[in-house]
């Protein structure tokens, strides 16, 4: 259940809706490696949701005929792979975090 709702902030927070776009970003406590990391998290999303509010153009384009139906086409298998690819790169932390817990200490 808990990853569902990481799922779904994530969405939220992609896509700036739900009063999202103002909430205070979490500051690891790590070094420079977690600023890193946080960082390339915050730029790939960013960039997931830039793909999708350019297929979002596109299709709005084509409804007032102003753009080609292949450049549409292009934009929304674009936002989809890159949507599958944040979820793919979720599972796997999500896989790892699960992982890291089972260890003994």
């Amino acid at each position: 259940m808990a990853s569902s709702n990481f799922a779904a902030g994530a969405y939220a927070a992609v896509q700036n809706i739900g009063g999202l776009k103002g909430t205070p970003k979490v500051q690891p406590t790590q070094g420079a490696a977690g600023n890193n990391f946080q960082s390339l998290l915050s730029s790939a999303l960013d960039s997931v949701g830039e793909t999708g509010r350019n297929a979002d153009a596109q299709a709005l384009s084509v409804a007032a005929g102003k753009a080609n139906v292949v450049d549409v086409v292009t934009a929304v298998a674009e936002s989809e792979t890159a949507l599958q690819t944040l979820v793919a790169v979720r599972d796997r932390m999500i896989s790892a975090y699960e992982e890291i817990m089972r260890m003994q200490i």
